[in-house]
């Protein structure tokens, strides 16, 4: 079993929690009773029979009392309230997590059952859970049948003074962290975690063990107030079968390092519902997204190349986002990633799987292909429906065995403990914001990054406004824990930092131990991680340049290699030394700067911490021309090159070139016993095309084959698509454009619209036919072409692209010389091509015009397929 529970029996007498002789307050103390420990005192007012709640660190007030109860459809359990009984034990829990700052833990709390009765008998019980890092209470309705909770009264109280880091709350959890004070933030609502400082001691609120019983919450403040109020999404009604356990109230507590290093929320989250773990693999991913966007999500050939780089440096997998869907190779790129080694994940929106007939049909299907796990998004939304919602997908992706990473998600609360397959969450203002602020990257190691593994997407130099320096960015591999690195660069810009290469061949993504060394929220943040044997550091900052000093007492005794990755005049540089557990590391930073290291034991001979990591040969197919359009007996030159680019060699390499059966090839099959990195290998071909040759697209493929490393035979294809024109016709998207003006992005030629840049679309698809020939637009759309009266007959197949699936609701229109000639119902994504035959004999300008099906341009994407002139 992954986690395994030790209760220390109830006693039937307080332990560690005194009650004063009326009864009316008492005091729950973390195990061993520490002087300068951790307490939470709840109070009961005999006045009016209210509850509230503190907490202390040693004799100093953290949260001053706040109000604490519950209201349901049936009772008041805020007011009023009469003690009946308190029980305590002492709770031991040791468990193991596939990922996290830790994957050993043992967690250790005294937890006090208070029972009160309300009005008409009404109960509540209150549990209050105490450890060396933290407080945590929820409530206990003990009634049977439906329970509807209308609202908490539950609040926490910080003195005005204290320092604060907040972050706006949205659904999504990507709002930007910011200091204020507790009195002085803005009113509004603030996402879970929250950082407050009061005096030398922080304190994280947050919540943990939620499900599909209970919806999520949020902090709620008004200016000028040191209280924080609990409100559940949405503000619904909450109904759950009875008895009713609400998710606990967390607040870490303690010094920074206890704060970033605890483990609390973890620890009072449901044990895992996942037995057999041996099928989760955490890992490093190749993710192209701010390599292309949506169009490098549409390639095969991109994708092959990411899955390439992920082979060639030792990473575990690669991810291909929003875009795939409306192609058809996954299988292929599937396969061609198991044979390397690779495994492949997918993004999926949450409403692709929201009903339990899409998820029995998509999720094994995605299993058959081979896909790893999934990058499910857009959920946005912390009501209870969402987190039934999270239970089902769960459950099902753990039977199908496929991992997790959520993203326009809840920020986690537990989940991973519980759901060990969720590897990475993002519920982060990360890299694809393209300008994060230095303060909030160095604010989210003291927030956000406490609660679960975050998945920041770190590397992507190519894209957005740097805020960071280059040996920073590589901090982050370590500063950000998560179970999935989703490493978010291009593939030149690794390859322009051969040092950061090295490094993130070397980090790993889980961890036995984590310390954080020195920082503070907003300034700066420098980790050490540990995993078999070698210690990672990652450092960042946000300010002026200068040298970061860190002490490196927390290594064993003997000597140390430290080798140190930090930027230099020309790029990143690295630095090796023999170090002590006496010594300070002493490194110069830019500003904004930061750096990355690992530390390993020195033994005679070793002159690096590296460890031999399995590489097969990055290499790259190039066709030219990649598409061609061509008359029945005429001929093509194709020419190819197998260029190897890193970690060579590749041996026993073929080029050859395969046709459609009666097609004519002239030309070499050249081949190469071996090719070190950095050399290539060449040919060239003529391809005929028979007078017979049918009309459309035919596919030519050109093929590497080699071995590598380890044995393995490897192939790599590309192909050319060969379109045969018919004699007497002219293509719509081969003529100049008089005129055009486009909803979103240019009109593409012979492609869907991709709605951002030049050429970025998939390919022309309507109703699963998929088009060689033809525009793609975005409502509202015009093209105006001249035809000088020199065609008869203009032919298209109209409907709305595949690629936003049943969404989009558009009307085409054709005008000759400025009159409509012909015109379509509103179409819809769900409907099927329809055909457009307009004569236009004599026409001197022809307009094709796209408008919105009446209800807004979104998803409007609108295909002229097979847009075809006749002479």
């Amino acid at each position: 079993m992954l986690g395994a529970l030790l209760a220390l029996g109830t006693l039937p007498t307080p332990a560690h929690a005194a009650a004063d002789r009326d009864e009316r307050s008492w005091t729950v103390r973390e195990p061993g009773r520490q002087p300068a420990g951790i307490s939470a005192v709840v109070d009961l007012d005999a006045a009016d029979g209210t509850l509230t709640l503190a907490a202390r660190r040693g004799t100093a007030t953290v949260l001053e009392p706040a109000p604490l109860g519950i209201v349901t459809k049936d009772a008041d359990l805020t007011t009023g309230l009469r003690f009946t009984s308190t029980a305590t034990r002492q709770v031991t829990e040791h468990y193991t997590m596939t990922t996290g700052k830790q994957l050993r833990r043992t967690a250790r709390m005294t937890e006090s059952r208070f029972s009160f009765t309300g009005a008409g008998g009404a109960r509540l019980d209150l549990l209050v859970r105490v450890a060396d890092d933290g407080i945590a209470y929820r409530y206990v309705l003990p009634g049977k049948g439906d329970i509807t909770v209308v609202r908490e009264a539950s609040a926490f109280r910080l003195p005005g003074t204290a320092q604060a880091w907040l972050a706006p709350y949205t659904p999504y959890y990507e709002g930007e962290y910011k200091p204020a004070t507790a009195a002085d933030a803005g009113d509004g609502s603030y996402a879970y975690p929250s950082l407050f400082q009061v005096g030398d001691t922080y304190a994280l609120i947050t919540e943990s063990d939620i499900d599909g019983r209970y919806s999520g919450s949020h902090l709620v403040h008004e200016k000028g107030s040191g209280r924080y109020g609990v409100e559940l999404a949405d503000g619904a009604a909450v109904t759950s079968a009875g008895p009713l356990t609400t998710p606990w109230r967390t607040v870490v507590l303690g010094d920074l390092a206890t704060v970033t290093e605890s483990t609390l929320v973890d620890d009072l989250a449901a044990p895992s519902r996942i037995g057999d773990t041996s099928w989760i693999r955490p890992g490093k991913v190749a993710w192209s997204w701010l390599d292309g966007f949506a169009a490098a999500q549409r390639s095969l050939s991109t994708q092959q190349r990411f899955v390439d780089y992920s082979a060639a440096h030792g990473w575990e997998y690669t991810l291909v986002d929003d875009g795939w869907k409306t192609t058809k190779w996954m299988p292929e790129l599937t396969e061609y990633a198991h044979r390397r080694g690779v495994g492949v994940l997918v993004w999926v929106h949450w409403t692709d799987l929201d009903t339990a007939a899409e998820r029995a049909e998509f999720l094994p299907r995605l299993k058959k292909w081979g896909v790893a796990g999934l990058k499910i998004d857009f959920m946005d939304s912390d009501s209870q429906d969402r987190f039934r919602w999270y239970d089902e997908i769960l459950r099902d992706t753990a039977r199908e065995k496929l991992l997790v990473n959520f993203h326009g998600a809840s920020v986690p609360k537990g989940i991973q403990r519980t759901w060990p397959h969720v590897l990475t969450v993002e519920a982060v203002r990360g890299a694809e914001y393209g300008n994060v602020p230095a303060s909030h990257v160095t604010a989210l190691p003291f927030t956000r990054g406490v609660v679960s593994s975050t998945d920041y997407t770190p590397m992507a130099f190519q894209f957005g406004t740097r805020t960071v320096s280059d040996a920073a960015e590589l901090g982050l591999s370590v500063v950000f824990e998560s179970g999935l690195q989703h490493f978010a660069g291009s593939i030149r810009a690794y390859q322009d930092r051969p040092e950061l290469e090295r490094f993130l061949e070397q980090v790993p993504t889980v961890w036995d131990e984590s310390r954080l060394l020195s920082g503070r929220p907003g300034e700066n943040a420098t980790f050490a991680r540990r995993q078999d044997g070698r210690w990672f550091l990652g450092s960042v900052s946000a300010g002026s340049s200068g040298t970061q000093d860190v002490s490196l007492d927390f290594l064993g005794g003997g000597r140390w290699l430290a080798e140190v990755i930090r930027d230099g005049d020309d790029g990143l540089v690295r630095e090796t030394r023999t170090v002590t557990r006496r010594d300070t590391l002493h490194v110069p930073t830019a500003e904004h700067g930061g750096f990355a290291a690992v530390v390993c034991k020195a033994t005679a001979g070793r002159e690096t911490c590296d460890r031999p990591v399995t590489r097969l040969p990055l290499s790259s197919l190039t066709v030219d021309p990649s598409k061609a359009e061509v008359d029945s007996g005429a001929s093509v030159d194709i020419a190819g090159r197998f260029a190897v680019e890193q970690s060579g060699p590749a041996s026993d390499v073929t080029l050859s070139l395969r046709a459609p059966g009666g097609w004519e090839v002239k030309g070499d099959a050249p081949q190469a016993d071996q090719l070190p990195t950095g050399k290539d290998l060449s040919g060239k071909w003529t391809v005929s095309v028979p007078q017979d040759a049918r009309e459309g697209g035919h596919d030519v493929v050109v093929s590497a084959e080699y071995s590598a490393p380890g044995g393995r035979v490897l192939r790599v294809d590309r192909t050319v698509r060969v379109f045969v024109s018919p004699p007497g016709v002219d293509y719509v998207s081969n003529l100049p454009f008089a005129s055009e003006r486009n909803g979103w992005g240019p009109v593409e030629r012979d492609q869907a619209n991709g709605e951002r840049d030049a050429s970025d679309g998939a390919p022309l698809s309507i109703h699963d036919t998929t088009y060689d020939k033809g525009l793609g637009m975005h409502a509202d759309a015009e093209v105006e072409v001249e035809l000088q009266g020199g065609y008869r007959k203009f032919t298209a197949s109209v409907g709305v692209d595949d690629e936003v699936g049943d969404r989009g609701s558009v009307t085409f229109e054709v005008l000759a010389d400025g009159v409509v000639v012909a015109t379509t119902k509103v179409l819809t994504g769900t409907d099927a091509a329809q055909a457009l035959d307009v004569d236009v004999s004599g026409v001197q300008k022809l307009t094709l015009r796209v408008k919105d099906g009446g209800d807004g341009v979104d998803y409007d994407h609108a295909d002229w397929a097979d847009a075809r002139l006749t002479t």
